[in-house]
């Protein structure tokens, strides 16, 4: 599954949840509600800077085109067994449909980006979903 169709097919289950417990008004709103999505993606070993580059310019195209907030944004990097990389990166979309009308430009790096990617175990190469922004409360 490309990243592409991963983040559509969130953006649908997630509006197919709300579907289910809100009045056609609240549906409408949540559509254009944000959302933040925790995104991960088992890089395949040895591609970790080429995936940084495309990662970069996807963010560049989401920017550009008004899909998503400045911040949060958040981009790890670490090792899962066998020390193959994983990359993490914690984003939000302006709106829970921004992903569907990406520009083709940001569907063809989703693209690149799924094809530096491979599956773990029973986990596709990019996994991803909505997860609530927590911030900490000042001291």
């Amino acid at each position: 599954m490309t990243i592409r169709n991963t983040l559509c097919a969130m953006s649908i289950v997630s509006l197919t949840a709300c579907s289910t417990t809100t009045s056609h008004q609240q549906q409408a709103s949540s559509k254009s509600d944000p959302e933040t999505v925790l995104v991960t993606y088992h890089v395949k070993s040895g591609k970790e800077s080429e995936f940084q580059e495309v990662l970069a310019s996807a963010w560049e195209v989401y920017r550009k085109e008004h899909l998503v907030f400045a911040q949060p944004h958040v981009i790890v990097q670490d090792k899962e067994t066998e020390d193959k990389p994983r990359f993490v990166e914690i984003f939000t979309w302006v709106s829970h449909s921004a992903p569907v009308h990406a520009a083709a430009s940001a569907k063809m790096l989703w693209d690149q980006m799924h094809s530096l990617c491979e599956p773990r175990g029973a986990q596709s190469g990019l996994v991803g979903g909505e997860v609530d922004l927590l911030t900490p409360n000042p001291r």
